[in-house]
């Protein structure tokens, strides 16, 4: 399966791994800064043992060469542009989150690639961490009986050496802020795990002691879910002096679940009535990650490639991403307007935060 990538950024890494570990036929990349590519490969040692070509133009690249699937990681403002490019070109997508900046797009993306056959994920990687999955099985068997309530705590640090890698970040048109960055993850994980259906959204976010930024560096927020379900969120990059943690609280009538760590990669509560042998072996849970992107990528991406070869939809495809994305901006609209956002959502974007701050 031949396969490029486009945007060499941070996160570039987890996906090259990920190219490694599916053996994909990796032939491209794709960045505007050539230095980009070059240490990228050259951290993999894939520039003296490969032919991958490198370009600054993702069309000319797609252009020149038959693709089955390309990973999109460059800055969130593009995303969509460069997805819905691809789409239109018959290939299958990986998108780093958020997977657009506006509903619009979101909407777009999901339509074209169903005129088209094509499959998209996206790339909430954290849905395949081991602590993650065996919530969710719990979920889908019942197990919690009815949901009383559950919340997301995003606590982590970012400073201005983190900002001032790329002027895209913290932008309103490129990047959004803590939540829509950092925390969506853990968003995604919330709504997925409670129903996905929502009724409304009430948030409020503020930027206390990131002013060189647009954007917020705490949101918090509380969501009410079709099933009677409440739940509250809370994101910030301003914890001295580094990550705390992300932890996600599920709490039913037969059960309660912590999952915690730096990106809920442990289980740290895990209380079940009529307790199993899976239960006791389930408490005190720990995954080992290299850093807090966790180990889901490779997981995705051999999801994807089992999608594609068995027409199927991705595990993690458009419509989570739309759902992770219409989180976030019900809460930016709410800010705006100081009053709680009913869903659906119907076309916001980021770029209407414009000034907020």
């Amino acid at each position: 399966m031949k396969y490029a990538l486009i945007g060499c950024g941070r996160i570039a890494i987890n996906h090259v791994k990920a190219v490694i570990n599916n053996q994909l036929n990796f032939i491209a990349v794709c960045d505007l800064i050539p230095g980009h590519m070059e240490s990228l490969l050259n951290k993999y040692e894939l520039q003296d043992h490969t032919e991958i070509k490198c370009y600054t133009d993702y069309k000319k690249m797609i252009e020149d060469n038959e693709l089955d699937l390309v990973g999109i990681a460059t800055e969130s403002g593009i995303h969509a542009e460069i997805a819905l490019y691809c789409i239109d070109h018959g290939i299958n997508v990986i998108i780093e989150k958020p997977m657009a900046m506006s509903m619009k797009d979101a909407e777009e993306i999901i339509k074209r690639s169903e005129e088209k056959n094509v499959k998209v994920s996206a790339c909430h990687q954290n849905r395949f961490n081991i602590a993650v999955q065996e919530m969710r099985k719990a979920v889908e068997a019942g197990r919690f009986g009815k949901l009383s309530h559950g919340s997301i705590h995003v606590r982590w640090n970012r400073n201005k050496d983190y900002y001032m890698q790329a002027p895209w970040r913290g932008t309103w048109a490129q990047d959004g802020g803590a939540l829509m960055n950092q925390c969506i993850h853990g968003i995604d994980l919330l709504r997925w795990m409670m129903g996905d259906e929502v009724d409304e959204v009430y948030g409020v976010t503020r930027q206390q002691f990131h002013h060189y930024l647009e954007a917020e560096d705490i949101g918090m927020a509380v969501v009410k879910f079709k099933n009677g379900a409440v739940a509250t969120i809370e994101g910030t990059t301003n914890v001295y002096p580094q990550n705390l943690e992300e932890t996600l609280y599920l709490f039913g009538e037969n059960g309660t679940v912590k999952l915690g760590g730096k990106s809920t990669n442990n289980i740290d509560v895990w209380n079940f009535a009529n307790e199993t042998e899976i239960d006791k072996k389930n408490k005190g849970l720990e995954e080992q990650t290299s850093n807090i992107y966790g180990n889901g990528h490779s997981s995705l991406y051999a999801d994807v490639i089992d999608a594609i070869k068995n027409d199927r939809r991705p595990y993690v495809d458009a419509v989570a991403g739309k759902n992770a994305l219409e989180m976030v901006l019900a809460i930016y609209k709410s800010q705006k307007e100081g009053k709680p956002v009913h869903f659906p959502l119907k076309d916001f974007a980021s770029e209407e935060m414009m000034g907020e701050f």
